[in-house]
């Protein structure tokens, strides 16, 4: 049976609001949130740990029978959701255990990559291209509600994996696999030449790069070809165009 809030200081709602703006508070609780009724329905098929819908008056979903299902009056949603347009759901979800960290040849390894949109657009192509993916130190939480809706539900079908620099770099030594890096440098090879589907690539943020310890250490850098008059590429594209070669 649906249950009706219409009280903004709602517990549920006020827990919302935490769960959304706090990255520590969504690591305390193991929940996260997630908005919109496309994410829903990519959450219903594929997530188990969907536990509580919050729906605007209107909206229907179809969600399993042990889902907690609320509904709420059209401005306690605008209250609570992160867009300045709603879309009218809202959703809680129970974090995944820590996924174990495995070297992969033609995997990509993301370095400090911040931005919410980026992180998500990432993982959303490497879904798509089936590319393992890792991230390192100082990358945006992969289950922010921004890296969620960027993500377009890839989050939910493909494991988020999280480790360390000195982890990966041990393991991929102990692998045989060599790490390379993309790399502003004299020294760096073109991408087309390159055997990615060898590698462990690191992809760095567009203001910092690659950590100046990762450059030191990897075997090999790596140059996407451009217009010389170019400064440097968005690191979500950048990533797509290393990941499209890995797959070619």
């Amino acid at each position: 049976m649906m249950e009706r809030i219409t009280a903004r200081k709602n517990p549920l709602l006020q827990q919302v609001r935490k769960l959304l703006s706090s990255r520590k508070e969504r690591e305390i609780t193991g929940l996260f949130v997630a908005d919109g009724t496309k994410l829903l329905a990519e959450a219903v098929k594929w997530w188990p740990g969907l536990e509580t819908v919050i729906l605007s008056d209107g909206v229907e979903a179809d969600v399993p029978d042990h889902v907690r299902v609320v509904s709420v009056p059209k401005d306690v949603m605008e209250s609570i959701s992160p867009m300045q347009t709603p879309q009218g759901a809202l959703f809680l979800c129970r974090l995944p255990k820590k996924a174990a960290f495995t070297p992969k040849p033609g995997m990509l390894l993301l370095d400090g990559i911040q931005d919410p949109g980026n992180l998500g657009t990432i993982l959303r192509t490497a879904d798509a291209l089936e590319i393992p993916v890792a991230l390192l130190e100082g990358c945006a939480d992969p289950y922010g509600h921004k890296v969620v809706r960027a993500s377009m539900g890839a989050v939910f079908r493909t494991p988020v994996v999280q480790t360390t620099w000195s982890e990966a770099q041990a393991a991929c030594l102990k692998a045989g696999i060599p790490i390379a890096v993309t790399a502003l440098s004299d020294r760096a090879e073109d991408i087309r030449s390159a055997p990615l589907g060898t590698m462990a690539v690191v992809i760095g943020s567009e203001g910092q790069g690659v950590r100046k310890e990762i450059l030191d250490n990897a075997q090999a850098e790596l140059i996407i070809p451009m217009n010389p008059n170019c400064e440097s590429l968005n690191a979500a594209i950048a990533a797509a165009i290393v990941m499209w070669q890995m797959k070619i």
